[in-house]
């Protein structure tokens, strides 16, 4: 490990301060890329009470990215008047329904934040109480700018040619819906044949029982690709081809949805292929 250079970068703060206008936000964007090939940057406005309030968002990544921890940075900021107890509330949530929600790699690193702000410029009665009427526009409003800002990392995924969207629904509970979703996700043999376009789908059900969920009934899971059913109450459905599964895997954007009938938890996670590109990019990330 090298220490960083704490003298250059404390003389530089003055310069950037001075360079912070309100038209910043793609040149800050644009500063903390690192492997990233495009600045990241979404912002939606909507109506609250009459009022015209504002969310904008960057963020930064694309390997080592499955937060909790990982090499993510992401500042989201509205002008809402939001209290500082409902914005404690909030991170946590939008967090959980959108940076929580990546995975490039299956793997984390050490510096990943998620950052909410309010400067309460909109001219709008404070938000001062989690059960506030004008909270839910405001939430959604969040939530999709970080939604977007969080596929934008997996889209620009090191290396990657494609964005799955990974459903798991029928679960006890989300926690297990998520433990599929995830061994699913981070299979390098499911990764790899998604880079392909090879139909090789017995890798997703292998993944599906690499979650090792207690006491799961194989007769009870289904699985589908985008609109393809693929496995029908545990065995291959009788339905489908080998070109219909071919044709969806070719695609540039999949829907995988996993079904284990055993109740109604549901869970979703974003995650891209794995690619020649990825290897060389962290082969030699230091060379």
């Amino acid at each position: 490990m090298e220490p960083l250079p704490v003298d250059k970068m404390l003389s530089a703060l003055p310069r950037a301060h001075l360079a912070c206008v309100p038209t910043g936000w793609d040149s800050a964007a644009r500063a903390i890329m690192t492997t990233d090939t495009v600045p990241k940057a979404a912002s939606r406005r909507v109506d609250v009470d009459g009022t015209k309030v504002t969310v904008t968002g960057m963020a930064k990544g694309a390997g080592m990215c499955a937060p909790n921890m990982a090499t993510m940075l992401a500042f989201v900021a509205t002008d809402a008047p939001l209290a500082g107890s409902v914005l404690r509330a909030l991170v946590g949530e939008i967090g959980e329904a959108s940076f929580n929600r990546v995975t490039i790699d299956g793997d984390t690193s050490t510096n990943d934040s998620f950052v909410l702000a309010a400067s309460g410029q909109a001219a709008l009665r404070p938000v001062t109480e989690p059960r506030d009427s004008r909270l839910p526009v405001l939430r959604a409003a969040l939530v999709d700018v970080a939604q977007d800002l969080a596929q934008a990392i997996v889209r620009d995924g090191e290396g990657a040619t494609k964005f799955i969207a990974i459903t798991v629904e029928g679960g006890r509970d989300a926690h297990e819906c998520d433990a599929v979703a995830r061994a699913i996700a981070d299979s390098p043999l499911v990764k790899t044949a998604f880079f392909a376009s090879d139909a090789n789908l017995g890798r997703i059900v292998c993944a599906i029982g690499n979650a090792r969920i207690v006491d799961l009934d194989p007769a009870r899971v289904s699985l589908w690709l985008d609109d393809v059913g693929v496995v029908a109450a545990g065995a291959r459905a009788a339905s489908y081809r080998e070109e219909d599964g071919a044709r969806v895997m070719a695609k540039m954007e999949i829907g995988v949805r996993v079904s284990l009938g055993r109740g109604s938890a549901r869970s979703t996670l974003w995650t891209c292929d794995l690619s020649h590109g990825y290897v060389s990019i962290n082969a030699d990330y230091r060379t």
